[in-house]
């Protein structure tokens, strides 16, 4: 079977942008949560540290996703990129709780321009045909990139001595390279229609039937049962992510430069499977792919509570990251398709999609920190198991949805 998974010109500057936004913020995610404990706060308010970015995002996406339609997807991915190079610069200068709160909710503005932006420049370079496969190659060089960072944190922290500075500072260098590296080469066609050009398949469970009239200024289908679907898929996926170190450190006894190099160890899997798992989503199920993410959620929740250890952590960290790559592909596809109903509002409807993945965003976090603080690791993970399979259950219910409304159009 030939795995056509192509990489135009495109998507290229696009990708590298991931690339080097990934490698920052990797720094940044990992180290953040150490300052945090430097700083004196609890794991409840690490928990409200990491969701707070999120909090403003979910806030202003809405708003700052309308107005990228307006003043063009390559303006607003510069001045989300610059924004997010001042955090990293920030951080750098933070010396206080409320510093750190500050620069946070700052990181949440750029997020909320940048995220649409770019999601909607991805579905433009894919086509209806490799919409997923292209949300598959930014996403998989996201997360490797994100894995290279946390891995670099882990060893500038040990072997700096705890300089967070010096930490903060190359995240900063980083992101501004990423500024005047890759805003001058995206390439951008604001009329176009993200599936130009390429034929609906048909025989998967997909979206593309949703897709006949992508004119259309009224979709008819309602997107709240994807909302729903995006605060679940994201909130399980994320309850671990910034609190993943101290889980590390605290919870299975090992060194920062240990829980870095984990995150490295991950690296060749997801090269692997990422672009794989777009192509599935783009030929054989986006329901498969789907299902993916809840079956690794539940996998690595046990191998990190039966196993803490460096082996059982690397190996748990592979199959969490392997099953965020494989969210992201189909997610990524499902917000294309139902944005293609109103091309002139795609970036709107994206920011809307993404908005439901930032209220995920927020409550994972939050609710892990709560957790921990109150019950322990346990019950921490024991809850996302339970969580995961919930989302089990609802991907099941939402592609009936799907296939009703597909039933219904048929018979009119």
């Amino acid at each position: 079977m030939d795995i056509n998974i192509r990489f135009n010109r495109e998507l290229f500057p696009i990708v590298a942008e991931g690339l080097l936004s990934r490698i920052s913020f990797g720094i940044v995610g990992f180290a953040l949560p150490l300052y945090g404990l430097h700083l004196g706060l609890s794991m409840g308010l690490i928990g409200l540290l990491a969701s707070l970015h999120f909090i403003v995002e979910m806030l202003f996406k809405p708003f700052l996703s309308s107005k990228a339609d307006k003043i063009g997807l390559k303006k607003s991915v510069a001045i989300a990129l610059i924004t997010r190079s001042i955090v990293a610069l920030l951080l750098a200068c933070s010396g206080a709780v409320w510093h750190i709160f500050a620069i946070r909710a700052i990181h949440g503005l750029s997020e909320a321009l940048r995220e649409p932006s770019i999601n909607a420049l991805i579905a433009q370079a894919g086509g209806k045909k490799r919409i997923a496969s292209a949300f598959g190659w930014y996403n998989t060089v996201r997360v490797v990139a994100g894995s290279l960072g946390k891995a670099l944190a882990g060893i500038l922290i040990t072997y700096s001595g705890y300089n967070y500075f010096l930490v903060f500072s190359v995240a900063f260098v980083i992101a501004l390279l990423g500024v005047f590296v890759v805003v001058p080469n995206i390439q951008v066609s604001e009329s176009s229609d993200i599936c130009e050009n390429n034929e609906p398949k048909s025989g998967t469970d997909d979206m593309s039937e949703f897709e006949d009239n992508p004119s259309s200024t009224k979709p008819d289908i309602s997107i709240l049962p994807f909302l729903g679907f995006g605060v679940l898929l994201s909130g399980t996926a994320t309850m671990l992510n910034i609190l993943f170190p101290v889980l590390a450190t605290e919870y299975a006894g090992l060194t920062e430069a240990q829980a870095g190099i984990m995150y490295a160890a991950t690296t060749i899997a997801i090269i692997l499977t990422g672009p794989i798992f777009g192509w599935l989503s783009d030929n054989v199920s986006q329901k498969l792919v789907l299902a993916i993410r809840g079956i690794t959620n539940i996998l690595s929740s046990l191998i990190y509570f039966l196993f803490p250890s460096f082996s059982g952590f690397t190996a748990g960290l592979i199959i969490d990251d392997m099953g965020k790559t494989a969210f992201r592909s189909a997610w990524g596809s499902l917000m294309a398709h139902l944005a293609q109903r109103d091309v002139k509002k795609r970036v709107r409807t994206m920011g809307y999609m993404g908005t439901s993945e930032n209220a995920g965003e927020i409550i994972g976090p939050l609710l892990a920190g709560l957790l921990w603080n109150m019950y322990g690791v346990a019950v921490l993970l024991l809850t996302r198991v339970l969580l995961s399979v919930v989302v089990e259950i609802y991907t099941i219910f939402l592609f009936r949805y799907m296939n009703k409304y597909q039933s219904d159009k048929a018979r009119k």
